[in-house]
């Protein structure tokens, strides 16, 4: 996972009715702070992830301010130095055998002050703008995927250094093919002639169409490889299969014609018995033993 940053205040930093302020003293402790982690979500199709891609992206964030190079003094000034905690950014609270350190209220930790604050920034040092950014998605991510940029993100207060913007990937729902990792799965539909004699069909990949062949006999439920027809890892390895299930469908609408040879057809299956239906034997078998075996 990637870092996520957070600060957390001192935890006598609430505390009130001590007594007064004082500088620090020693070595400063002031802190240099990051600037705010940003995050985008950005939207794939499932062509982008199987060929990776570059994408544009906005981006509102705060920058460093140029007129006054991120100090919020105005231009020929300067940040003076804080005469509470003596630029240390810290002061020491005490009451009786009580002492503890809290960031100093006046220049909050920064250890300087502006007395003369940059009219564009009004003495922040940071302004609001929206960046465009290019941002290369390699092959194979997945929802809930993230790309990191550094230093993409806002900038730090008093020129500290920026943070980071985390991309966030969400892949849309594809009409045809549904992903298992680097796997894909579809369902093809079969007539029942082309299921029964065999032939031959156009399925669709994300790289153009392929010929497909159905042998005879063939029942919804097989499964059919198409291989290097799938997604490339995101962290390396083969490219996956295409799998396409078969799933026979039976015709509708039929003529008058059609139903008179169908019913000639039903008649011969019937001669036929178990040898050309064997799974329809078996499953009425099967319903026999199981009623027979309620009244015993």
């Amino acid at each position: 996972m990637d870092d996520i940053f957070s600060s957390f205040g001192d935890i006598f930093g609430g505390f009130g009715g001590f007594g007064g302020f004082g500088g620090g003293g020693g070595r400063s402790r002031q802190r240099v702070n990051k600037g705010s982690n940003l995050r985008v979500k950005v939207k794939l199709t499932l062509a982008d992830v199987a060929n990776g891609v570059t994408k544009k992206i906005k981006v509102n964030k705060y920058v460093s301010c140029d007129t006054c190079d991120g100090t919020g003094a105005r231009k020929g000034s300067s940040p003076i130095t804080c005469d509470t905690c003596g630029g240390v950014g810290q002061v020491r609270m005490s009451q009786g055998f009580f002492s503890v350190q809290q960031t100093c209220p006046k220049c909050r930790g920064q250890g300087k002050t502006i007395s003369d604050p940059c009219r564009d920034c009004r003495g922040q040092g940071l302004l609001e703008k929206t960046k465009t950014l290019s941002v290369k998605v390699p092959p194979g991510v997945d929802t809930g995927d993230r790309i990191r940029l550094s230093g993409e993100g806002e900038a730090g207060p008093s020129g500290g250094p920026s943070g980071d913007l985390f991309v966030q990937i969400a892949v849309r729902q594809h009409n045809l093919f549904e992903r298992d990792g680097r796997n894909l799965y579809c369902e093809v539909p079969i007539n029942f002639v082309d299921a029964a004699l065999g032939g031959e069909l156009e399925v669709p990949t994300l790289d153009g169409k392929v010929k497909l062949k159905i042998p005879s006999e063939t029942q919804t439920g097989k499964m059919f490889r198409l291989r290097g027809k799938g997604v490339l890892p995101v962290r390396g390895g083969p490219i996956g299969d295409l799998m396409c299930r078969a799933v026979v469908e039976t015709p509708i609408n039929l003529s008058a014609q059609q139903k008179q040879l169908l019913q000639e057809f039903r008649s011969t299956l019937d001669e036929g018995g178990n040898r050309q239906s064997p799974r329809q034997s078996s499953w009425f078998e099967g319903v026999r033993s199981f009623f027979d075996g309620m009244t015993k």
